[in-house]
């Protein structure tokens, strides 16, 4: 395309009420303003857009009612507190939260406390067992014979005696 029938690139178009307000900074302003001197097709864009701006200013400003001010700050005050009600809400949420699971930890820790002290403090009757399993396995025979005094007549029987002199 020739350089006389370019337009406006979309971001050029977007900074061009910046450039006819000369808040542009200077490479960009040079830039356009290049454009415009070479291409009539950009200059009637711009042209169109002055033009706009004038009839917008022929136009009558449209005035706001009295009370206008006052419900608009009303309106902003309540918005203002809805929001702080929200922000309060939420962090009460998170506060409770916090504090549950903080509960939730503890009465965890506590059972595991539990468990562990149950296991390694307190006698298990199973391991008792299983260590005096020779005692338990002839408990009925030493319940027959009552108390010691059996055993030492046992003892110094000649039924006995034999057997120790082998």
């Amino acid at each position: 395309m020739a350089l006389e029938q370019q337009r406006l690139s979309p971001a050029e178009r977007a900074n061009l009420v910046a450039y006819l307000d000369r808040e542009l900074n200077e490479a960009e302003s040079r830039a356009i303003a290049t454009k415009l001197s070479l291409s009539p097709t950009a200059r009637r864009e711009v042209e169109a857009l002055e033009k706009t701006w004038e009839l917008l200013e022929q136009l009558p400003r449209p005035k706001a009612s009295d009370d206008f001010t006052e419900r608009t700050l009303t309106e902003v005050r309540q918005l203002d507190a809805a929001g702080g009600r929200i922000e309060n809400a939420f962090v009460t949420t998170g506060v409770r939260v916090f504090k549950a699971a903080l509960w939730v930890g503890a009465s965890a820790l506590a059972f595991l406390l539990g468990y562990v002290v149950t296991q390694w403090v307190w006698p298990n009757p199973t391991a008792r067992l299983a260590r005096d399993l020779s005692v338990a396995e002839h408990l009925d025979e030493y319940r027959d014979v009552g108390d010691f005094e059996f055993l030492k007549q046992l003892a110094t029987s000649p039924a006995f005696a034999a057997e120790r002199d082998d």
